[in-house]
């Protein structure tokens, strides 16, 4: 069997980075980015104040509290068209443009007025003090959001603030996937004897939307051939086919025999990891194919694993979360020789150390266990007994595309 490795390279090996298109910024929230965005303008384009008061000129502060002469106002998108001379001021706003002359803002807080004149009661300590100069921001041509990056909420109020309306992101991987079995209906349903909620389909379709992709469900295909074949037909058109269940050894598992008719190029079946040992991998038509375990648990685990590094290659996905590193916190016993990925807790000391704790039952078909996790502790094959506080590796659950 492959390691978990071994079996990551041969699927993003296998996918390839889908086309760009063109969105409107109100619709770039989570996508990703296909070129880099440069801004089409300064910000802010002149020196503007950073608080309401009064600019001046330094060279006039030099006395103990002096008196100036204001010649006018300037407001934000109401610039003061004379320059302020020697002795004089302008009453200024927040985000108000410099009247020529100036460059130095008074606080109105340290000042007296009286009539048109106003002493400066408390001087600013700098030259330049509550003034933010042309370009602080950014300047027109500088590339603030780089190709690859999934677009955040604010991001998506910095392009605006670059005046870019429109912008290039990758398109969204249209998945198809199908559940298989007899037992399955679909929720709602009623649930007659031996048969179980097709939680998979629902749970896929969410796994996918949150991996940056398309979902498209083909439904429940019955454990027959004609129907599994009649059923796949419907993945025409996809990026990906994704099955889940139908996989393992059994003479109900019909996938590879389905397949198998109609052209399927198997590149590996079976990975030395717990949950998810059955997982198939390959093209049909062209179009890759991963086929998942059927058990909720192993089908969740190997999605954040297999499906994840695939929709991340076709997207482009630049700087994706990955594994990370925390302390145990509780006894783990020695493992076999698959790769174990155990669904755990996951806290913060007082210090800021990540503790990771495991759940005491790790059976692959137990959902709400599944659900409360934060994240996977990754056991090597044949690792040793581990004691509370040891270091482990771990792959965080919190993952998705839809961020502030």
């Amino acid at each position: 069997m492959l390691s978990v490795t071994e079996a990551l390279e041969k699927v993003t090996a296998g996918v390839d980075l889908l086309p760009a298109e063109q969105v409107s910024l109100g619709d770039a929230l989570g996508r990703v980015l296909a070129e880099d965005v440069t801004s089409t303008l300064t910000h802010p384009p002149a020196a503007v104040s950073a608080m309401d008061g009064y600019a001046v000129r330094w060279a006039d502060l030099t006395e103990d509290k002096p008196v100036l002469t204001v010649i006018g106002e300037s407001a934000a998108g109401h610039i003061l068209d004379d320059a302020v001379g020697p002795g004089q001021a302008a009453r200024i706003f927040t985000g108000a443009a410099l009247p020529e002359g100036a460059d130095t803002i008074v606080i109105q807080e340290d000042t007296e007025r009286d009539g048109d004149r106003i002493a400066v009661t408390d001087k600013p300590k700098e030259q330049g003090e509550f003034v933010r100069p042309a370009g602080l921001d950014f300047s027109e041509g500088e590339v603030l959001l780089s190709a690859g990056r999934v677009v955040t909420a604010r991001d998506v109020g910095l392009a605006a603030a670059m005046n870019r309306p429109w912008l290039m992101v990758r398109r969204r991987p249209r998945v198809a996937f199908v559940a298989t079995g007899d037992e399955v209906v679909m929720p709602g349903q009623p649930v007659g004897p031996g048969q179980i909620i097709s939680s998979n389909s629902l749970a896929l379709a969410a796994y996918i939307t949150a991996m940056g992709g398309e979902p498209v469900s083909l439904g429940i295909a019955r454990d027959t051939m004609e129907s599994l074949a009649e059923t796949l037909a419907g993945a025409r058109g996809a990026d990906m086919l994704v099955t889940m269940g139908g996989a393992s050894v059994g003479d109900h598992d019909l996938v590879q025999q389905v397949l198998g008719g109609r052209g399927f190029e198997l590149d590996f079946y079976k990975i030395a990891m717990r949950p998810g040992k059955p997982l198939i991998f390959g093209h049909i038509d062209g179009t890759p194919m991963l086929g998942l375990p059927g058990n909720p648990v192993s089908t969740g685990v190997t999605s954040a694993i297999f499906l994840r590094a695939a929709l991340t290659k076709m997207l482009g996905i630049v700087g994706a979360p990955s594994e990370g590193a925390a302390r145990l916190g509780g006894d783990l016993p020695a493992n076999g020789k698959r790769e174990d990925y155990m669904r755990a807790a996951l806290t913060t000391t007082e210090d800021g150390h990540a503790v990771a704790t495991a759940f005491p039952r790790q059976d692959s078909a137990m959902l709400a266990g599944f659900a409360r996790a934060e994240c996977l502790i990754i056991r090597p094959p044949h690792a040793e007994a581990a004691k509370a506080g040891d270091l482990v590796r771990i792959l965080p659950l919190g993952f998705g595309m839809l961020r502030f």
